[in-house]
């Protein structure tokens, strides 16, 4: 077949014709047949080898490279910049406070760079072309795909990048940086082993759990740290709730741990007090977690994490205002309605010879939402 291509009026080549064609004549058939119009059509650099071309080339390989850099910096930052809260004030909150605006800044402005690079090497490398194309609709057939795949192929030729190994190297190094990147922002949070420390793994226990001995006292938050507000079984009347946090004497005057115990997720518990004669059936092995009409179980929802905040007295029950799960109080927490699966779990508790109300121990269940391997108590 001839070097020239041309379909007639309006023919479309077999599947023989197609076959023998080149790689130069399957493009030159793709224009043709979407009815492209080429008006204008010049090389970047005509010249190759020239100081201009080389410094064109230079300049996109570079933004390549700052985004891979940025990118890299981002992993690290990551990683390994300190990012546990420090209070203000204290030696290494600085560095904390800065954790957040160094991640964001290093990823965002790798994203940059390589938009930057990709506009650079499109103005700077691609062909001056000026092409005027009928738009048709419907699907495309097989010689619409086997010919617009040559135009893609001859078009990467013509933009030279397919010859530029730094540009390609360094875009290639971009991109696997920034993807490396996303996927650590996607997972970066989320992947732990909660069987790492074995007993002491932190799904197995929380800040209620006695240690050397200290007794843990319910506190009450009064908005003031450093006021340590104890409760008592009289500071409560019938059918209320109250929130209360893990307090040990240790802890008195030390305003970072003090803190620290207000707010661990897993701290907060609602001490309940229900109205005299209620009956109430209780979990088995658990019948005298309670002190009396007192009953305390975790706040945190075993759906998603959330507050389960509210308590109606008049049906007992306890709601999550997230995603309206019910647990109800006198079927020991058991979920009544909603989303939630498991009941919440309860903290032992019992008043000590000074009237206060103390943990007796730990809860004897992971609290918070239920991973696959956590059993049903009920």
């Amino acid at each position: 077949m001839s070097s020239d291509v041309s379909t007639g009026s309006g023919r479309r080549p077999t599947q023989e014709e197609l076959d023998e064609m080149t790689p130069e004549q399957l493009a030159r058939l793709a224009g043709e047949l979407d009815d492209v119009d080429v008006v204008h059509n010049t090389a970047a650099f005509p010249i190759e080898g020239t100081r201009a071309e080389k410094r064109a080339e230079r300049s996109v390989a570079l933004w390549f490279l700052i985004s891979a850099l940025s990118g890299l910096a981002f992993l690290v930052a990551f990683i390994w910049w300190p990012w546990e809260y420090v209070n203000a004030g204290e030696p290494g909150h600085a560095i904390y406070s800065l954790y957040t605006p160094v991640i964001g800044f290093t990823f965002g402005f790798s994203i940059l760079a390589l938009g930057i690079a990709v506009i650079q090497a499109v103005k700077k490398l691609f062909p001056n072309e000026v092409a005027v194309q009928q738009r048709h609709d419907g699907p495309s057939d097989e010689i619409d795909r086997r010919t617009i795949m040559a135009q893609l192929a001859d078009a990467g030729q013509k933009t030279t990048l397919g010859r530029r190994k730094l540009i390609v190297r360094s875009a290639g190094l971009s991109a696997a940086v920034l993807g490396v990147g996303t996927g650590v922002v996607a997972l970066g949070g989320i992947v732990r082993n909660p069987w790492a420390e074995g007993d002491e793994a932190p799904l197995w226990h929380t800040g209620w759990r006695p240690e050397n001995g200290e007794t843990v006292y319910l506190r009450t938050d009064t908005g003031i740290v450093g006021d340590i507000a104890r409760v008592r079984p009289e500071d409560m009347e019938p059918g209320s709730m109250m929130t209360v946090f893990p307090f040990r004497e240790s802890e008195r005057g030390n305003e970072e741990e003090l803190l620290h115990a207000q707010r661990a997720s897993d701290a907060p518990v609602m001490l309940i007090r229900l109205r005299p004669n209620t009956q109430v059936t209780p979990r088995p092995g658990q019948e005298d977690f309670n002190y009396g009409d007192f009953y305390a179980w975790s706040k945190i929802c075993t759906h998603l994490g959330c507050p389960t905040s509210l308590y109606q007295a008049q049906d007992n029950r306890i709601l999550c205002p997230c995603h309206q799960s019910q647990f109800l109080a006198t079927l020991d927490a058991e979920p009544v309605f909603g989303p939630a699966a498991r009941p919440l779990p309860q903290l032992p508790i019992t008043v000590n010879e000074e009237g206060y109300f103390v943990a007796r121990s730990d809860f004897v269940e992971p609290v918070g939402p239920a991973f696959w391997e956590r059993p049903k108590t009920t």
